[in-house]
């Protein structure tokens, strides 16, 4: 079993506060805001974090199908969109798109779609969201 962890601080009110975070890795770390969360300013926010989880996680997953497949791939390339609305009043993610564009050798595009909405439906990321979130899945192979 792996666990990874991850930690925030927040200080001050809602609107006025802020926040960082910190991978437990020290990967990654950086301040967030309501500003950056909710208005669109520069800077991450916890959505975002998600998407870059789940497009790593994405992937990760694609690669590992088509290569059980006999088809290992060149390059993997995948652009998650988080979308956060309110939802009975309350902020909610919604939506998940998924892009994914790949380099697969002696692969068709029926074969990678099929093996991405896979990959989609078992990457770990995916199956946390499941029944919660709607994934939109853009899968193109590449020359």
């Amino acid at each position: 079993m792996t666990v990874s962890s991850a930690s925030a601080v927040w200080e001050g009110g809602l609107k006025t506060g802020k926040g960082t975070f910190s991978a437990g890795s020290k990967a990654f770390q950086g301040p967030y805001t309501f500003a950056t969360r909710f208005e669109g300013a520069a800077g991450t926010n916890p959505e975002e974090l998600i998407a870059a989880a789940h497009a790593a996680c994405l992937s990760m997953a694609l690669s590992a199908e088509l290569e059980k497949a006999g088809n290992p791939v060149t390059r993997i390339a995948t652009k998650a969109s988080c979308t956060l609305e309110t939802v009975g009043g309350k902020p909610t993610i919604s939506k998940m798109r998924l892009e994914v564009r790949g380099k697969v050798p002696g692969l068709d595009q029926a074969g990678f779609q099929k093996a991405a909405e896979g990959a989609k439906a078992n990457c770990p990321v995916s199956r946390a969201l499941m029944n919660n979130v709607a994934f939109e899945l853009d899968a193109k192979l590449e020359e």
